[in-house]
C-alpha cells in the first residue's frame, strides 16, 4: 500500500495508528503490510524499500506469495501528474486493487467503508435466521439476546472504532436496520451501534493512554492545566470524525462534567 500525498498518508495513519515512519512494515502472524509515502512523485525510494524487503525474504529462506500480494494506492489529489510505476516482485507484477481485506476489515482506496459495511451487514442478516429459529422454539429472551451479542452484534461491530465515525448516513442506517430487525425478532431492547462505538472509542483511548509504548500514545497529551487532553488538529472532515479526535472529545467532556 502506498500514499501519493502527505495528507492522505496522515489521514490513513490516524485511522490505523501507523504514525511511525515514512516506510513502515506491520507484521501480524503470516500477514505482512508494507506502508510507504510517495513524496514529490518520486517512487524510487518506495520501490527500493520493496526490493529490500524481497531480498530479506530470500536471504532468510522465506518465500513471498506474489499471487496473493496486492497493492493499494491512496491518492486524494484531483490530478495525477504521472502514472504509477507497476510494482514488480521477483519479476512478477503485483495486482493493483481498489480494496482489500486485512484482519477482517475491507480497506478501500478512497478510505470509505461502504464495502466493509455491506459485507458485514450481509453476513449479519444471514445469521438472523438462527435468531428466528430460537424464537420459534420459544427460547427465553435472555438467551436470544446472548445469541445476538455473540453471533450478530460481534459481526456488525468488528473494529467499529476504526470505521464507524467515517461511515456515511446511508451505511449507518443499513447497520441499524439489522439491529432493529433483531429487536423485533427477540422482543428485547438492544444497544445502538452509535453507543457501542462511543463506548469503545473511550475504552480504547484509556488503554492507549496507560500504555506508554503504544505507537499512538503521543496522540493523547494533557493540557498544561491537567484537566483535559489537547485536541488533534483536523483540517478535513475525515480526520475530524476519526476515532482519535472523537475519543479526545469524549474524554474532555467527561473531565469537564
Amino acid at each position: 500500500m502506498h500514499f501519493a500525498d502527505a495528507a492522505a498518508a496522515v489521514r490513513a495513519a490516524v485511522e490505523a495508528t501507523f504514525w511511525m515512519a515514512t516506510y513502515c512494515i506491520i507484521k501480524f502472524a503470516d500477514d505482512t503490510v508494507f506502508l510507504g509515502l510517495i513524496s514529490n512523485n518520486n517512487e524510487a525510494a518506495y520501490l527500493d524499500e520493496v526490493e529490500k524487503l524481497t531480498s530479506w525474504y530470500q536471504d532468510n529462506c522465506l518465500s513471498m506469495n506474489v499471487s496473493k500480494t496486492k497493492e493499494l494506492i491512496v491518492d486524494f489529489r484531483k490530478r495525477q501528474q504521472q502514472p504509477y510505476t507497476p510494482l514488480m516482485i521477483s519479476g512478477t507484477p503485483v495486482e493493483r486493487v481498489s480494496s482489500f481485506k486485512y484482519l477482517g476489515v475491507n480497506i478501500s482506496e478512497d478510505l470509505t467503508w461502504t464495502t466493509h459495511i455491506q459485507t458485514q451487514v450481509n453476513k449479519a442478516r444471514q445469521r438472523l435466521y438462527r435468531l428466528r429459529q430460537l424464537r420459534k422454539f420459544r427460547v427465553s429472551p435472555a438467551i436470544q439476546k446472548t445469541f445476538y451479542s455473540g453471533a450478530i452484534e460481534s459481526v456488525l461491530t468488528q473494529c467499529i472504532s476504526v470505521w464507524y465515525g467515517n461511515s456515511s448516513s446511508h451505511d449507518c442506517k443499513a447497520l441499524q436496520r439489522v439491529v432493529r430487525l433483531a429487536e423485533h425478532i427477540s422482543g428485547s431492547a438492544l444497544p445502538s451501534l452509535q453507543n457501542i462505538y462511543l463506548k469503545r472509542c473511550k475504552s480504547r483511548a484509556v488503554k492507549i493512554i496507560t500504555d506508554y509504548i503504544h505507537p499512538s500514545n503521543h496522540l493523547f497529551t494533557l493540557l498544561p492545566s491537567g484537566k483535559g487532553f489537547r485536541s488533534l488538529m483536523a483540517k478535513t472532515e475525515r480526520l475530524r470524525r476519526n476515532s482519535f479526535p472523537q475519543a479526545t472529545r469524549l474524554l474532555n467532556s467527561n473531565s469537564a462534567s
